[in-house]
């Protein structure tokens, strides 16, 4: 054997342990690889940067963790970490690929099949589209996600490798690259501030827009209140509790946006509050804001003024001439106050004025009633004598409004 054979037996060994050393990859286990094909015979004509089908560049499937085997210098392998959504936290997802959104969408259309977003190729097939995710990953969330499909965005950390050569440039993206704040990826929490009772008044940034008359949207609108309307021994009181029962159950609360959509909810302030909870909202779809409860304490009552509703069919009679007084579930003052009570009312929508029903004693003197402020301003009356002398009265006045004449107030 010459030296030259023996030279290029020894240089093909080596080379051949060199390139099954570099084929064999270690995937940690909590890491995926994302191969990448360098040479092809096919070539991607579609507009997705990804290869179904064996062409060159990044590939669908994903190496798991473990001790893996990509021929180099055909293949290589990137490693990326595993998506992780820490406790209270949650995660947006952006996907990079599937069909354009249509005209005036802002987030894409989600369907069952989709599930954590996992499965590429049941995205795909299932007409998955590009941008904003409706749901949102939940804490607690460990999942092998395709680091170029899609775009998952944490307080703390985006994961994924964007394909849009603008958003590379920007360096390391952080929440305020997508235009958020840490903040908004965190569980929405409404709870009691001390002893103030709150309520959370959404805001919907997707939907087909408001009616021309309305400033705020609920589902099915008030058609709910008209049907009611029809029954003969319907009362106010059952009125108002319908009004109260919130529809938010068709959709939890805001955070299956599908299903809000598919509802046919809308966009803009929304009639329904949120109430005590957690809640797991995207913030690209949802914004919540705190207001006060309102609160009926015992001797009072709440007179309220709609600002939605039916339309306003006014109920008090020829002889009441300060404005409108209405069945609940129309715009107007409602003929039946609230009493004693907690009231998850958007106080957006709806304004409340309370009235006293306790017994009111107002004194036009120098001592005020200790039970309000109503007769702060008044001082005894001035009177002058026939003689002219001047002097003052004292005077005492008691007044009780019923609940039942309160809106008329």
């Amino acid at each position: 054997m010459s030296v030259l054979l023996q030279s290029l037996l020894v240089f093909s060994a080596v080379l051949a342990v060199y390139v099954i050393w570099r084929s064999i990859v270690v995937i940690g286990p909590a890491e995926i690889g994302l191969v990448v094909k360098r040479v092809s015979r096919r070539h991607n004509t579609t507009d997705t940067p990804i290869a179904f089908a064996g062409e060159a560049g990044y590939q669908a499937e994903l190496l798991m963790p473990g001790v893996r085997f990509k021929l180099w210098p055909t293949y290589i392998v990137v490693r990326y970490p595993w998506v992780q959504v820490p406790a209270g936290e949650i995660g947006v997802v952006i996907s990079q690929i599937g069909e354009p959104l249509p005209t005036g969408a802002k987030s894409a259309v989600y369907r069952p099949g989709f599930g954590n977003f996992t499965q590429l190729t049941a995205f795909i097939d299932g007409k998955g589209q590009k941008g904003v995710q409706r749901p949102v990953l939940p804490p607690g969330t460990l999942a092998p996600i395709h680091p170029i499909a899609f775009l998952v965005i944490t307080p703390s950390k985006v994961y994924g490798r964007p394909v849009d050569p603008q958003i590379l440039a920007r360096g390391p993206l952080s929440p305020e690259s997508f235009g958020l704040k840490p903040d908004q990826l965190r569980v929405k929490v409404i709870a009691p501030d001390g002893t103030q009772d709150l309520v959370g008044i959404v805001t919907t940034l997707e939907g087909e827009p408001l009616g021309p008359a309305d400033i705020a949207g609920r589902i099915g609108g008030f058609s709910d209140i008209s049907a009611l309307e029809t029954q003969p021994d319907i009362s106010d009181s059952e009125l108002i509790e319908a009004l109260l029962g919130k529809k938010n159950e068709l959709h939890n609360n805001y955070q299956d946006f599908q299903a809000f959509l598919d509802k046919g909810g809308r966009i803009g302030l929304q009639h329904d509050p949120l109430l005590y909870g957690a809640y797991l909202l995207n913030p690209f779809l949802v914004r919540v804001e705190l207001a006060p409860m309102l609160v009926v304490n015992q001797g009072e009552v709440a007179v309220i003024k709609a600002y939605v509703g039916l339309p306003t069919l006014d109920t008090s009679g020829p002889e009441f001439k300060f404005g409108s007084i209405v069945q609940p579930g129309h715009r107007g003052i409602w003929r039946e106050a609230l009493r004693t009570g907690k009231y998850p009312l958007n106080p957006r929508i709806y304004a409340a004025e309370k009235v006293p029903t306790f017994i009111l004693t107002l004194n036009w003197a120098e001592a005020n009633s200790v039970a309000h402020n109503l007769d702060a301003q008044l001082s005894p009356i001035e009177g002058k004598s026939r003689e002219g002398f001047i002097f003052k009265i004292d005077l005492q006045v008691q007044i009780h409004v019923p609940d039942t004449k309160a809106p008329k107030v």
